[in-house]
C-alpha cells in the first residue's frame, strides 16, 4: 500500500475536517467514500466502531478519530492559540445541542429544539467576539481550530438558514462564508461514488 486509505462520508462534519486537514497538508490518500448504512467489511475490520473518518496508514496504523487525523497531518505551526479549548467545546456541548436541535425527535430530553438552539448561540456569541479582533478564531491565519469547527457551524446554519442569517454576528457570518468559499472546502466537498471492493482507486489530495 503506497498511500494512506481514508474511509470517508462526504456530508459528515467529522470527515469534512479530516479531509480539509489532509488537503492543507498536501497528503495524498486513497479516498473510499462510504454509505453508513452499507459499511465496507474492510473498514469494519480495521475500525469496528463503524464511524468515519478512518485513516489507514501504509505501516498498518489506524487513526480512528477526526481530530487525531488532523493532529497527525497538520504541521504543528497550525496548532496555535486556544485550539484545545475551542475544539473541546465544539465536540462536547456544542455538538450535544446541535444534534438535539437538528434531530430532536431522536432524543428523549426535556428541552425543545429552540432551547437547544439557544445554547448553541451562546457559542456563536463567543466566536463572534473572538473574530472582532482577528479574521480567524486563533489569529490572522486559518489554523487547526478553524478547520475543526467550520463544518459544525455550517451544519447548524443549514438547519434553518434564514434564521441563522439573521443572527447579529457579522464577524461570524463573514468567517463562515470565507471558510465555505475557500478552495480547500470546495475541494474537500467534491462528490465521489460509493466505494466498492474491487473498484479502481480514487486519489484525493496532492
Amino acid at each position: 500500500m503506497e498511500h494512506p486509505i481514508l474511509y470517508s462520508f462526504r456530508r459528515c462534519p467529522y470527515a469534512m475536517r479530516a479531509r480539509m486537514a489532509l488537503l492543507v497538508s498536501g497528503i495524498r490518500v486513497e479516498l473510499r467514500e462510504v454509505l453508513l448504512r452499507d459499511r465496507p467489511a474492510h473498514m469494519m475490520e480495521i475500525s469496528p466502531k463503524g464511524t468515519v473518518p478512518v485513516l489507514l496508514l501504509p505501516d498498518g496504523t489506524v487513526i480512528e478519530e477526526s481530530l487525531d487525523i488532523m493532529l497527525w497531518s497538520l504541521d504543528e505551526s497550525l496548532h496555535v492559540g486556544e485550539w484545545k479549548q475551542l475544539i473541546n467545546g465544539n465536540d462536547g456541548d456544542f455538538k450535544h445541542h446541535l444534534d438535539r436541535y437538528k434531530y430532536n425527535n431522536r432524543y428523549e430530553n426535556p428541552l425543545t429544539p429552540e432551547e437547544h438552539r439557544n445554547h448553541v448561540v451562546e457559542f456563536f456569541t463567543m466566536y463572534n467576539h473572538r473574530l472582532t479582533n482577528s479574521p480567524y478564531l486563533c489569529g490572522d491565519a486559518c489554523t487547526l481550530a478553524d478547520y475543526a469547527l467550520a463544518p459544525f457551524v455550517r451544519q447548524f446554519a443549514n438547519t434553518d438558514r434564514s434564521w441563522f442569517d439573521k443572527l447579529p454576528f457579522p464577524y461570524l457570518h463573514q468567517w463562515l462564508s470565507g471558510m465555505l468559499e475557500s478552495e480547500t472546502f470546495r475541494d474537500c466537498m467534491v462528490k465521489h461514488p460509493q466505494w466498492k471492493d474491487g473498484d479502481e482507486p480514487v486519489f484525493f489530495g496532492s
